[in-house]
């Protein structure tokens, strides 16, 4: 975190579109992956220099060249600079702080989304920032780390499926985002367990380190609503064909994305009502404990005030009180006390005080 300051302090002043990288660098090179097919071949490499994708630019085929790693902002620059994006779009690349959105320059698209993991030694939410570009037969991806989240789309391809291979560029955009999408879904189960695990723990026994815990789910949720919300107006703008690069045969995939997230947004919403309910359930069980402690002790004054004041009676140094006298007095002082004590409980127990 200090280290992203301060390179967040080094931008400051710098004309827009300077290249600083902001962010965590999750991967000691950069790693620039290439695939190229059409709907008879198939071919995939990987590249030492970006020099080695120029050639992609125009060609016929569907080209995905995807880079892992944005610390060497040179590289960056270099390819971005060849497939003419906007300084800006490159500086929002490196940046990696930006928020979900999309950003239309007539000749290719740029879109900024969040791939979201779950860590589970640390139950953290763990954000990564996925920046593409859509050209008219190419998709440029762009990640902060090596891990690779798209797996499954490549499988595909490498497979031969019909509508990867045959429905360009858009749709290859489409099934980046539904991978993206997908994946956010491992991500509420998680979450949903814990919900679980803290509902049960809160109505056996609460204790201050359930409190920690909600607070710690809670900041997990709304790190994932934030990354969600933006990401349906995208997926809006995509499906509406605002772009003459989005094809209508690709909206009905599009749409079902959308679908996907709306869903995504009610759990989350559902998920953050449920926090707070839980967080009232947990101020509510401590607030119950604390009036039963208290009951208990009022009941235990009350017990006593009648044995104290029949004590400090007697325990008055007067010479004349007829009890003194009498060989019985101290017995029957305790028999009296026994009595009232009894009838006191008697009462309580009847109104259902204890």
């Amino acid at each position: 975190m200090a280290k992203s300051k301060k390179r967040r302090a080094k931008r400051a002043g710098l004309s827009p579109g300077t290249l600083v990288h902001v962010g965590e660098q999750k991967t000691a090179r950069v790693r620039v992956t290439l695939i190229d097919y059409d709907e008879q071949q198939y071919a995939e490499k990987e590249v030492t220099n970006v020099e080695e994708c120029f050639p992609f630019r125009d060609r016929p085929t569907t080209t995905w060249i995807n880079i892992d790693g944005l610390h060497q902002v040179e590289a960056i620059e270099r390819i971005g600079r060849h497939f003419g994006l906007h300084p800006l779009v490159l500086e929002d690349i490196v940046h990696t702080e930006q928020r979900p959105k999309l950003e239309d320059f007539e000749q290719y698209l740029f879109l900024v989304t969040k791939i979201l993991s779950y860590d589970e030694a640390t139950a953290k939410i763990v954000a990564e920032q996925v920046s593409m570009v859509l050209g008219a037969n190419f998709v440029m991806t762009f990640q902060e780390g090596a891990k690779d989240d798209f797996v499954p789309v490549r499988e595909r391809i490498k497979r031969g499926t019909v509508r990867l291979r045959t429905l360009g560029a858009d749709y290859l955009l489409y099934a980046l985002l539904d991978s993206i999408v997908d994946n956010y879904f491992i991500i509420l189960e998680k979450l949903g367990e814990q919900i679980e695990t803290l509902e049960e723990a809160l109505l056996l026994a609460p204790a201050p380190e359930q409190l920690n815990a909600l607070h710690k789910l809670r900041r997990e949720i709304i790190s994932m609503r934030r990354a969600v919300w933006p990401l349906r107006e995208v997926v809006t703008r995509l499906e509406r064909r605002e772009s003459k690069l989005i094809r209508e045969g690709s909206t009905v995939f599009l749409r079902d994305v959308y679908d996907h997230i709306a869903r995504i947004i009610d759990t989350v919403e559902n998920y953050r009502d449920l926090v707070a309910v839980l967080l009232d359930l947990y101020l509510s069980s401590l607030s119950n404990k604390m009036n039963e402690v208290m009951k208990t002790l009022t009941i235990i004054t009350t017990i006593f005030i009648p044995l104290s004041f029949i004590a400090g009676i007697y325990g008055m140094n007067f010479e004349y009180m007829p009890e003194l006298k009498w060989s019985w007095s101290y017995p029957v002082v305790l028999a009296f006390m026994a009595a009232l004590v009894g009838a006191m409980i008697f009462y309580f127990r009847k109104r259902k005080w204890f």
